[in-house]
Parts: structure tokens; C-alpha cells; sequence
């Protein structure tokens, strides 16, 4: 196994190469190896040439320089981007923090107990500087503002030591350049439902005549960060995933109407395909005998896993939609299969519903939500991932093929399709606006009882088909 240990550095000449001899030397868990990503963000007191000459007799080493200073949040930013390892460890450059403790930083990763693991200063460490009060009560009312919001229970929010699977923290994107980091991570590890661990750990703080950097106006920035990150989910990378799944998180109100359309057709044992993060399986499980999550992607499967790891009636399975040998082994087990979203982002849907048909038991019922109107496909879908948009006969026709008989449709948010075209066919907008879907999601319970008075149809379609007896 490799560590990353990410290191921004900015003018810290006085103390770097003693501090990443520490590093370097520090113990870690038996066969582990390490690399230091080191991050230059533009020093200016001689720091890059001791760096250039560090780098040039470690191998270990990586060295990377910012153009300008941009600040440590900016300057983690890369280093992400750059680590290599299994997991990621911050490291600062500047002697506050004790490389030897290391391997207690691990450990709950190492168990796989936790997915993160922050270091706290304020729990029994081994020693800790005793600095001045003020400075200890602002980051403890920091971390307090920090777990109102995050609804974490964390002793210290502001450490420096944090530690992460290096997938699940390259799929975080990082806004905050400065020292904004250490919240918006806190918040982003909270609202991806990650499993955080807290360790203590020894500390040997500066004083700001010492070379302390972090101030009363990042104190004040930081509640700016926790505020604007918990009305905002950016959680995931642009790069990373389905969109959808990313913008249904702060939608509740329009996951309980779909959970309301959809929880009457489905029987005692479940297949949940496209299982995503969980937003319908977490609804729709209830007193379920068994209810299959199934996933491909790797991240989303952790998340699901993690979510629902003490929860008996529900299995998380890995499942390739469009791959017809990994629904074998659920041949002729389920009372129901659910496909939420997901048709529109493969190649063949046909294909899909097929290798769902041998899942379910004669007479089973496959209830099928997809995005309605090929009309309607603009930048959005695109933005999405999507493939397509369905008319509702073409959907029909391939169910039909495949042995089912409709039972039931359903035109799902219609004054959806409204702001659909607007926004992906006139303003060409490549993604849905995070703040306007949950201002809109507030005002859901009025469109889903005047939907059925709209005389067109609905942005998406609920098919319910029952499998034929043979």
C-alpha cells in the first residue's frame, strides 16, 4: 500500500527540512510505503530552493510549484490531484503537528471502521501546548458552529491531520483557496454520509510571532464556508458520476412524491438497479423481506455500503445494468424490480429490461421511471449524462416485447417540463442550478396536487408492467 502525505508549504524556510526529515523517517503501518506531495504555493523566502534541493536527492518526493500564492486549501487542491497512494494524509510543514503519530492515524482506516479520520487536538493526546485562551475558544466555537450544521459530533474541525481513502477524497471537489478547506471538507464528508473516526493526537501550536499564519478573518470566513456549504451539495467532482443522483440530494419533498407514486407496486423482495447513493432505496425499503441495492460504480457502491451496512433486509450487490451475466445469480428471485433513472444513461435499454425480466418471479412487477419527451432533450440531459429521453408508446413497445402487460402510467411533474425547456432548450444550460431546485422543491407539495389539471405531459413517466405467466 502507498500514502500520500500532502504537504502545502509556503515560507516556511526556517523549519521545512527539519520538518520533512520527520516526515520522511515517521513509522508507518507494516508494508506501506509513502510519497510526499509537496506543494509549493509560490514562496518567496528562499523555501522553493530548499525544496528544489530536497526533491533532488528523495525519490519519495514529488514536487509541484503554484504559479501565484493561492492559499493552503488551493495548494491541497493539487496535491489531491496529484497523489498516487491509497490514502491521503495532510501534513502541514511546520513542526505543530507529530509525524510519529502516524500509524494511530491510520488504524481505523486500516480496520475499515472509518472512510476518514481526523486527528483531534483536543481530545487525551500524549502532550499539547498550551497557547493562548482565545485562540483555543474560537476553533472550538468553530467546530461547534461546524457540527450544528453538519450534524457531526467532532472535537476538532480545524485539524490539520485528516485522513482519506484517496478515491472517495479525489471525488470531493474542493472550492475553498485558503483555510475555508478544513470546513467545506467537514461539511462535504458529512452530507456523502462518511464514516469519520477521531483520534487523539499530540500538538505543538505556534504562536503567530513563531510564524502562526491562520487569522480572525479566516475565523470569519469559516462560518461564511459552513453556511454556504450546507445550503449548497457540491459533493461530487463534474467529472464524477451521474448528475442526477448529485442534485436529488436536496430535493426531499420530490423524492417523497415519487416514493408516494411508486411504493404501492412493489412487492416483499426487491431489485433496485442504478441503486446510486441510496435516495429511493433508504425510502422504499421499509418492511421489505429483502431488498437488493445494485451498483457498478465503485464510489457509489461504498456509499451504499456504508449506508445501509446495519440494515438486515437490505444487500448491496455490485451490478453492471448493461452486462447480462451479472443478473444470473438473481434469476426468478424477486416479486419486483425497480429502474429509477437509469435507462436513459445506457446504450441499449432494451437490453436492460430484458436481463431484468429473468429477475423477476411470473407474474412480477417492473416499475420503470424515465425522462419523458424526446422533444425536451437539450443541453441538460447532456449536462446529465443522458442518452435520450423516451416517448411514452416507444417505452410501451418495449415492455411489451419483452412479455409484460402495462399496468399503470403515471405523467410525473409536469410544471417541470415547463422550466426544462426554458432552461435546457432556450438558455442552453448545462447543469440544473443547485440553490433553484431546492427553492423549488419547497413549493412541491402545490404542484403535486394541482399536477393532474395540467394539460401536457410530464417531464418524466412512470410505467408499471406486469411479466405475463408463461
Amino acid at each position: 500500500m502507498l500514502l500520500s502525505i500532502l504537504i502545502p508549504v509556503y515560507n516556511e524556510r526556517t523549519v521545512v527540512e527539519k520538518s520533512l526529515a520527520l516526515v520522511l523517517s515517521a513509522p508507518l503501518p507494516e508494508n506501506m510505503d509513502r510519497e510526499l506531495v509537496i506543494v509549493d504555493d509560490c514562496s518567496t523566502d528562499g523555501t522553493s530552493d530548499i525544496l528544489d534541493r530536497l526533491a533532488a536527492r528523495e525519490p519519495r518526493i514529488r514536487l509541484f510549484r503554484q504559479a501565484v500564492n493561492q492559499g493552503k486549501g488551493a495548494a491541497v487542491r493539487r496535491a489531491i490531484q496529484e497523489a498516487a497512494g491509497d490514502f491521503c494524509l495532510i501534513q502541514d510543514a511546520d513542526m505543530e503537528y507529530d509525524p510519529s503519530e502516524y500509524p494511530r492515524l491510520m488504524r481505523p482506516l486500516l480496520d475499515g471502521h472509518a472512510d476518514a479520520v481526523f486527528g483531534s487536538r483536543y481530545l487525551a493526546g500524549e502532550q499539547s501546548r498550551v497557547l493562548p485562551y482565545w485562540h483555543t475558544k474560537i476553533n472550538q466555537f468553530l467546530t461547534l458552529v461546524s457540527n450544528m450544521f453538519s450534524n457531526l459530533n467532532v472535537t476538532d474541525m480545524e485539524t490539520c491531520y485528516k485522513v482519506f481513502r484517496t478515491d472517495l477524497l479525489k471525488s470531493i471537489p474542493i472550492r475553498s483557496d485558503r483555510f475555508g478547506f478544513e470546513p467545506e471538507i467537514t461539511m462535504k464528508v458529512s452530507k456523502r454520509k462518511l464514516r469519520v473516526y477521531e483520534v487523539p493526537i499530540s500538538y505543538h501550536g505556534r504562536t503567530y510571532e513563531e510564524g502562526k499564519k491562520i487569522g480572525w478573518k479566516d475565523g470569519a470566513k469559516a462560518l461564511g464556508v459552513i453556511l454556504y456549504f450546507w445550503i449548497i451539495d457540491d459533493l461530487y467532482a463534474e467529472t464524477y458520476g451521474r448528475g442526477l443522483l448529485n442534485s436529488l440530494t436536496g430535493t426531499p419533498q420530490y423524492q417523497s412524491w415519487i416514493t408516494r407514486v411508486l411504493r404501492p407496486y412493489l412487492g416483499d423482495t426487491v431489485l433496485e438497479i442504478g441503486a446510486g447513493l441510496g435516495n429511493w432505496t433508504g425510502r422504499l425499503m421499509g418492511k421489505k423481506l429483502l431488498y437488493v441495492a445494485a451498483e457498478k460504480d465503485a464510489l457509489y457502491l461504498h456509499a451504499l455500503r456504508n449506508r445501509f451496512l446495519r440494515t438486515p433486509n437490505v444487500t448491496v450487490c455490485e451490478l453492471d445494468p448493461e452486462n447480462p451475466s451479472d443478473y444470473q445469480p438473481w434469476t426468478g428471485q424477486f416479486e419486483s424490480a425497480l429502474c429509477v433513472n437509469l435507462l436513459e444513461t445506457v446504450e441499449d435499454p432494451e437490453s436492460v429490461i430484458a436481463s431484468l425480466t429473468g429477475c423477476l418471479k411470473p407474474g412480477g412487477a417492473l416499475v420503470v421511471l424515465v425522462p419523458q419527451a424526446k422533444s425536451l432533450f437539450s443541453s441538460l440531459d447532456q449536462g446529465m449524462g443522458h442518452e435520450r429521453r423516451f416517448d411514452e408508446p416507444e417505452l410501451r413497445k418495449i415492455l411489451e416485447s419483452r412479455g409484460f402487460q402495462i399496468e399503470r402510467e403515471h405523467q410525473i411533474n409536469k410544471i417541470g417540463a415547463l422550466s426544462w425547456w426554458f432552461f435546457g432548450k432556450i438558455l442552453h444550460r448545462p447543469r440544473m442550478n443547485r440553490p433553484g431546485l431546492k427553492l423549488w422543491d419547497k413549493t412541491v407539495w402545490f404542484w403535486r396536487r394541482i399536477d393532474f389539471l395540467l394539460p401536457w405531459r410530464g417531464l418524466s413517466l412512470v410505467i408499471v408492467a406486469r411479466l405475463r405467466a408463461k
